[in-house]
């Protein structure tokens, strides 16, 4: 019922210089009327606080995840528009709309209810105003970016998908989903505890090796069927505490190990002081603080300059990566990584800080990255024997360097004279010189007492083709550098491009011009993975994402962005999400399934970075280690691959209590998803349905089962 303005008039006439009694009583009389009426039509309408979270098309449908037998499709008939008179205000947390009666659940949404009967969140009423507003709130693309919501199924030019580059076989199979009323959650009881990452603690697979020598028992070995328990809570976990400050100190409790205090306290890595954990900022090579050591590189290669023509660090070996941590002081992004060792938590402690790392080792497979992606490679003492086996380690990093790309040594035989020094630098010398890598610099530091070795890759095959012995031998035509998942190490080169329309050709632009301009060697006359030309793509793609952060994610979902740290993008395309993101004192982690188009390497290109995954195994992270996961049609492309629960369980690991995950996929996977993380008790901030399409907001919660599975 809308209600009008009733005015009355009870201007004097001109001619009156006074009101008798009976006119002013029945004045009276008739004002207390309509004031009661207006009371009474006003109790018909129930208050409503209302989200900036709007729609251009019909508001809300719901998806009930419990059908009910009789009823087609189970949704509920939209409602009509609510007018507003007021404007949003400019920053508006999200609030779900109140109900308290049958007939008002009627008129806007029912509340969504816990399969156990448990009442849950409820679901926020859609404004439509996109007449009144000048940058409307968007859940989906209008019509002109509808492509954007779908892949197409042409031939996707220049991208294979990474699984054909690795002839990996990733065949679609029948999986039937599993839609229970009700779900039986249990503990993982595994000897790993609240640390537990399925694919680097396979007790059963390790026991299994025949050899451990390449490190083979770092490696990942997945369990045949992906685990479906929840990792427990470390006791007295908190809520991490939030960067910048997280740099320097972590809550001891959220990571309880004190072996690297022991093993490197005195290095200044990480110290133990009352409920925290802190980190002065030092390491092995940089007792004096990661700041001056980083100057110092800078200073000795100038042409390294960080965060201009520098952006993308590979940090090999990172302890608890303070390195990387205090590269975003020079507005330069590091992939670092170390294994799970007897060296325990180091990622753990870098991700709890919120410094980018994963879980990975250099031992008999190639790293999970496109070839010719990292500006600079970096190792501080991290003990990796480069120079044995024809190096066949550091050609791996050969694969991944830019070609003009710098890899910058800080170890003992760099500056140290003791015979076993002597014998690796002589070692690493020669075999730097047959990979045609230029010695550019080697110059000790005063302050921390250590030396450095800076190395550039070349540019172009004029040194290969000149060499007197061909050691190590160039790889072969069919050996292909970007294919990366699960794929053997080689021990050859690959040649460099020559055509300078070819990725690898030209040096990008600096950062931050990188982010935006598409890449040089994108083809017009190649269709992208929406179907676009591809630079027409990579920039409707840009577009869309900053429309949909600034419009939608900034302001109408509630997120308080100051508690967002770590982010990743299951499934990034091109990176537009983490680009549109820019501004924001984030990282995003860009994965590309293998079973995508490979535009890993426009990640790259861009000034981002990120690393190829198979989301039917368990990613090479700790559990608790990220606060925002965004998942854009990932989860019904997975599923017709392997089940869908336990890719949830997984993002229910990595997924730090009180985190929040963004969906956006098809109706019927909207509505399974709802199902399975209502049952782990999460809150549904928001489920959203337009045109077979969804939109599923949750924060996870710090309930765990109180019951433990079976030894694993």
């Amino acid at each position: 019922m809308a209600l009008g303005h009733t005015r009355l008039d009870v201007r004097r006439s001109p001619q009156s210089s006074y009101c008798s009694c009976s006119t002013t009583t029945v004045v009276v009389f008739v004002a207390l009327c309509l004031v009661a009426v207006w009371m009474a039509s006003s109790m018909l309408v129930t208050p409503a606080e209302f989200s900036t979270f709007q729609s251009k098309a019909r508001p809300l449908v719901r998806h009930d995840p419990t059908p009910i037998a009789g009823e087609e499709g189970n949704e509920m008939e939209p409602v009509d528009p609510v007018p507003v008179d007021d404007e949003p205000p400019e920053k508006e947390q999200m609030t779900p709309v109140k109900q308290d009666t049958a007939n008002e659940q009627q008129n806007f949404t029912e509340q969504s209810k816990h399969p156990d009967g448990g009442n849950g969140s409820e679901l926020p009423q859609k404004l439509d105003q996109a007449q009144k507003e000048d940058k409307p709130a968007e859940v989906f693309p209008d019509e002109s970016q509808a492509e954007l919501l779908n892949e197409t199924t042409t031939e996707r030019g220049p991208w294979p998908t990474q699984a054909a580059q690795s002839n990996k076989d990733t065949k679609e199979q029948t999986v039937t989903p599993s839609n229970p009323l009700t779900y039986s959650w249990r503990l993982c009881n595994v000897d790993a505890g609240a640390d537990y990452i399925p694919c680097l603690d396979n007790v059963q697979a390790i026991k299994k090796l025949r050899s451990t020598k390449h490190y083979e028992h770092r490696e990942r070995h997945c369990p045949e069927k992906s685990p479906t328990c929840l990792v427990p809570l470390p006791q007295g976990y908190r809520n991490p505490i939030r960067w910048p400050k997280s740099r320097d100190q972590i809550w001891y409790n959220n990571v309880p190990h004190t072996k690297l205090v022991e093993y490197k306290g005195h290095q200044n890595w990480v110290k133990v002081s009352g409920e925290y954990l802190t980190f002065p900022g030092g390491g092995t090579q940089f007792k004096h603080g990661a700041l001056h050591y980083i100057d110092f590189i800078e200073e000795a290669k100038k042409d390294i300059a960080w965060g201009k023509r520098s952006r993308v660090v590979l940090d090999v070996g990172c302890g608890v990566a303070s390195f990387g941590g205090y590269l975003f002081d020079r507005d330069v992004l590091t992939m670092s990584f170390a294994p799970k060792d007897e060296h325990e938590a180091q990622v753990q402690f870098a991700l709890e800080r919120g410094i980018p790392a994963i879980s990975a080792v250099m031992g008999t497979k190639r790293l999970p990255f496109p070839s010719r992606v990292f500006d600079v490679v970096h190792c501080a003492r991290c003990r990796v024997p480069w120079h044995i086996e024809g190096g066949k380690l550091l050609l791996e990093l050969d694969r991944l360097l830019r070609p003009g790309g710098y890899f910058v040594w800080s170890a003992t035989p760099v500056y140290q004279k003791l015979p076993e020094d002597v014998e690796i630098w002589e070692a690493m010398s020669a075999l730097t010189r047959s990979m045609c890598w230029k010695m550019v610099n080697k110059v000790k530091d005063r302050v921390n007492g250590v030396g450095i070795a800076i190395f550039r890759k070349p540019t172009d095959n004029r040194c290969y083709e000149e060499r007197s012995e061909a050691n190590p031998p160039l790889c072969g035509e069919y050996d292909d550098p970007d294919a990366a998942w699960n794929v053997s190490l080689q021990t050859c080169m690959h040649k460099l491009p020559v055509d300078t329309a070819i990725r690898g050709s030209q040096w990008p632009e600096e950062w931050p011009l990188r982010l935006e301009k598409p890449p040089y060697w994108l083809k017009s006359s190649e269709a992208g993975v929406y179907g676009k030309p591809a630079p027409e793509d990579f920039k409707a793609d840009y577009e869309h994402w900053k429309r949909v952060v600034r419009n939608s994610y900034m302001n109408s979902l509630g997120i308080d962005w100051s508690a967002v740290r770590n982010v990743m993008d299951m499934k990034a395309v091109y990176g537009g999400f983490a680009a549109a993101l820019r501004d924001l004192k984030v990282w995003v982690m860009n994965v590309i399934p293998i079973d995508s188009p490979d535009t890993l390497p426009i990640i790259y290109e861009r000034g981002l970075f990120g690393l190829y995954h198979d989301w039917c195994e368990s990613f090479s992270t700790y559990p608790r280690t990220y606060d925002l996961l965004h998942a854009n049609h990932l989860f019904s492309k997975v599923k017709k691959r392997c089940e869908l629960l336990p890719v949830i369980v997984e993002v229910d690991r990595m997924l730090r209590p009180e985190g929040r995950l963004i969906v956006r996929d098809n109706s019927e996977t909207i509505t399974e998803l709802e199902t399975i993380v209502k049952s782990l008790q999460w809150e549904v901030r928001m489920s959203y349905s337009q045109d077979k399409e969804g939109l599923l907001f949750v924060q996870k919660t710090t309930w765990r089962p109180n019951e433990a599975e079976a030894k694993l």
